[in-house]
């Protein structure tokens, strides 16, 4: 390795620092530190938006001062006609922090309808895989606290439970990878002035201002409640009140699935005894519903309507044989069997 490519590092490493100077964003790094605490390598997901941009150069400073290493991919959706481009500016401006970014492409049939959340399945999926691949079991996501109040309110629309509601936490877990949002106490504005001072600019990505996407609409619906007198902080308050109580029904719905289901290795199967059924309703769904994520390697749960009818015809029908989230349920006698569709 030549002289100047061992200066590289170095002259990041003092201008990252340098940018510390601010007091406003060191206060903001040390509380991302805080939030972080992990001596596990991660990767991180980069969109190019001020919020994924803030959190490359916070999780840069991180790794360089914890000695972890990490791994950043953007996902190219080819949702948009400059996507492909979009993601190469993106890599070329992480570059700019020493950030060697990779593209993951989404390929295949894209949807008409359901854009927005296709597209946010696809792209977990893409980066939980990639996290396998390379044995990292932490995941960095960009979300922030509007994000939390926005998704809480489209989870009110879809008529979530109190699960849906609250299920935006600071860490997460699927497919026994960790999804973490560590910047999920910071202001958007905040990531903002971040992102303009470490990289100069971003990507503005249009589906963010266009009033055909439900979460469009519920960012002005919330900024028209505030104009209205809705206190924030309070907001906060209630979804932390309303986790506490939605944390308790987990330990129960751990307690049943550790009780009364047996994962069958052999056959790729989960077992399901009758006393599985003979749980509170609420028990009973959110331990089906993580039954047929885990078989069906869905990132998202399945509709409650559907699941509703078969938990019903578990319990009512002597026979039974159907479909549901990529997974076959059969009863047999009193046991309800849980494969994988091929």
């Amino acid at each position: 390795m030549s002289p100047k490519n061992l200066n590289v590092p170095n002259k990041t490493h003092k201008f990252l620092i340098n940018k510390l100077k601010d007091k406003k964003t060191f206060q903001i790094y040390k509380d991302f530190e805080k939030n972080l605490q992990t001596n596990d390598d991660f990767i991180v997901a980069v969109s190019g938006g001020p919020d994924s941009l803030a959190l490359s150069f916070l999780s840069k400073l991180y790794a360089i001062k914890n000695s972890v290493k990490v791994k950043y991919f953007i996902v190219d959706h080819k949702l948009r006609k400059n996507s492909t481009k979009e993601a190469k500016y993106v890599k070329r401006l992480t570059k700019k922090i020493d950030i060697n970014l990779s593209i993951l492409t989404w390929t295949g049939k894209k949807p008409k309808t359901n854009i927005q959340s296709i597209a946010r399945e696809k792209r977990y999926n893409l980066l939980i895989n990639q996290a396998k691949k390379l044995k990292i079991r932490n995941i960095l996501l960009g979300h922030q606290i509007d994000d939390l109040y926005e998704n809480f309110f489209i989870r009110i629309l879809r008529g979530s439970g109190l699960n849906g509601m609250v299920s935006f936490d600071k860490t997460s877990k699927e497919q026994n990878i960790n999804l973490i949002r560590p910047l999920l106490n910071f202001s958007k504005k905040d990531l903002e002035n971040i992102t303009k001072k470490v990289f100069s600019t971003y990507i503005k990505d249009p589906s963010n201002v266009s009033d055909k996407f439900k979460r469009v609409k519920i960012r002005k619906f919330i900024k028209n409640l505030q104009s209205e007198g809705l206190d924030l902080k309070k907001f906060n308050l209630t979804i932390k009140n309303l986790k506490f109580a939605n944390d308790s029904i987990k330990t129960f719905v751990k307690i049943n699935l550790d009780e009364n289901s047996i994962i069958d290795h052999k056959n790729k199967s989960i077992l399901l005894s009758k006393n599985f059924f003979n749980q509170p309703q609420e028990i009973v769904f959110r331990s089906f519903t993580e039954v047929i994520k885990m078989v069906g390697k869905k990132y998202y749960p399945v509709r409650g309507k559907k699941l509703d009818k078969i938990i019903n015809k578990v319990k009512n029908d002597n026979i039974l044989k159907t479909t549901l989230g990529n997974c076959i349920i059969r009863k047999v006698n009193k046991t309800i069997i849980v494969t994988k569709e091929h």
